[in-house]
Formats: structure tokens, C-alpha cells, sequence
């Protein structure tokens, strides 16, 4: 089972950079979304059908703002939407897809970089989001979260690492809530797992601001974080770089998981 995840900081702006054509090459069983930022009647065909896969989307109240989607070679079982607190699911921020026994959940955790009031919007989405992952797991006996969690978590996980540690994205309570996610929590980082010492080739996303893609100055901020069982599932994991779709990049993750659960 292949899934990828990706931001794609504007379906229409990735769209016209290839990377319909990338997903269909690649073949992934699972492609989660994250940063659409369309409302509904902007939806093309090849959106709505990419690579012959079924794609379910939700969109953000603010045009251009926001969305994730969920696009699967097997049509989900069901589909649930949001984490149920209003404030947060008028931004589309969470979506989730059942597969039998997985649950696949595209995650767009806010970034708190703009300002303090969405710095502690982001700690009110972080505060909800741990026991809303907990009912995951008692909903599904295997689940798998990707997305764009905008936390670096630990100092191999970005470049600059000694000139960030005051900003939003590497602040040292955003870095202990990740240590509960994976620590408290018992949730797997799963590309991590695979790849302890990995550093550069592990970065997904990089600042359009003067050189950080070509010199990759860039942070480790995509991820699918997975219940154990699951992680340990994983066969390879893999960052594409050949071309670039967004200011991030795909994630993929090879899993041996059975097609029968």
C-alpha cells in the first residue's frame, strides 16, 4: 500500500506544475491533501477524477484559504469530516477515510507564524487534536494521520534549527506537545522510524524566500504518524525532489499492509 502526502499550497498552482501527472506515474493507493485552497464549483474533471482515483475534498468558509482532500485507488467505506469544534472545521482542516480496518486521515494543523492570535489558535487546534486522535483509535483498528503538522520536531528535523528556535514552527512547547504525540500518546513517526539519522533528505518543505530550495535549507514539517502496529508495517519511505509542485514536497510511504483488512 502506497500513500503519499502533500501540501499542495493550491491545487490550480500544482495543477499547472504537473502534478496530476506525477500521481498517476507514481501510482499511490492514497494521496492525502492538504492546502487546497478551492471552493467547490472550482473543482475541475481532473480533480474530481485524478489518475482514475476517487477524490473526496472539504473546503475552508474563506475562499482561497485552507481545504484537504482525500483521493484512493478503493472508494472509502465511509468518509468522516472535521474534528467536530466548529471554530476550527470552518477552516477544513482534517478529513478522514475508512478502508476496512484503516482509518487514513488528511491533517492540515494550522501554522502560527502570521501572528500571536494564530499562534494561539494553533495551541487551541493542538489542545483539541490529541483526544480527537484518540477516538480514532478506538473507532479503527489501524490509523494512519499524514499531513502538514508545521512542527519541526526535533533539531535534525531542520536546517537552521539555532536561528528558529523562537519561531512558530520550532517553538520548544510545539516540540513537547510532538514529544506527547509520540512519547505519552504512543503514536509512531513513521518515516523516522525507518530513518533515525536521516537529515537533509528528509526535509518537505522549503521558504520561496531567497535560496532555501536550492541550498535546502529546509524543515522536516510532513508527516504520517501511524499506531504502532501500523508503523511497523512501513517498508520505505521516500521524499520526491526531481520537480516541485508546491513549497513542499510529496512524502511517500510504502506499507506491506494486507489488502484484505
Amino acid at each position: 500500500m502506497r500513500v503519499v502526502s502533500l501540501n499542495l499550497n493550491g491545487i490550480r498552482s500544482a495543477s499547472k506544475k504537473g502534478v496530476f501527472s506525477w500521481v498517476e506515474a507514481h501510482a499511490p493507493d492514497i494521496v492525502c491533501l492538504q492546502e487546497t485552497r478551492i471552493q467547490d464549483h472550482q473543482i475541475t474533471e481532473e480533480m474530481r477524477s485524478p489518475g482514475g482515483l476517487y477524490a473526496h475534498y472539504i473546503h475552508a468558509e474563506k475562499p482561497g484559504y485552507s481545504g484537504v482532500g482525500i483521493w484512493s485507488r478503493k472508494q472509502p467505506d465511509a468518509i468522516h469530516e472535521g474534528l467536530g469544534i466548529a471554530d476550527f472545521d470552518t477552516e477544513a482542516r482534517v478529513l478522514a477515510a475508512d478502508f476496512k480496518t484503516l482509518r487514513v486521515i488528511s491533517l492540515y494543523l494550522p501554522s502560527g507564524s502570521s501572528n500571536e492570535e494564530r499562534q494561539s489558535f494553533k495551541y487551541r487546534f493542538m489542545e483539541n487534536l490529541l483526544p480527537w486522535m484518540d477516538a480514532q483509535r478506538q473507532a479503527a483498528e489501524h490509523v494512519l494521520v499524514c499531513g502538514d503538522w508545521n512542527i519541526a520536531h526535533r533539531k535534525i528535523d531542520l536546517k537552521n534549527w539555532r536561528g528558529n528556535q523562537k519561531n512558530s514552527g520550532f517553538l520548544p512547547e510545539e516540540r513537547a506537545w510532538m514529544d506527547g504525540v509520540f512519547d505519552r500518546k504512543g503514536w509512531s513517526d513513521v518515516y523516522r522510524n525507518l530513518y533515525p539519522e536521516h537529515e537533509g533528505e528528509a526535509y518537505t518543505w522549503w521558504s520561496n524566500r531567497g535560496k532555501a530550495w536550492a541550498n535546502n535549507t529546509g524543515w522536516r514539517i510532513d508527516y504520517h504518524v501511524a499506531t504502532p502496529e501500523l508503523a511497523q508495517m512501513a517498508q520505505k519511505a521516500a521524499v520526491y525532489r526531481e520537480e516541485r509542485f508546491s513549497d513542499h514536497a510529496p512524502l511517500t510511504v510504502d506499507y506491506a499492509f494486507p489488502s484484505g483488512r
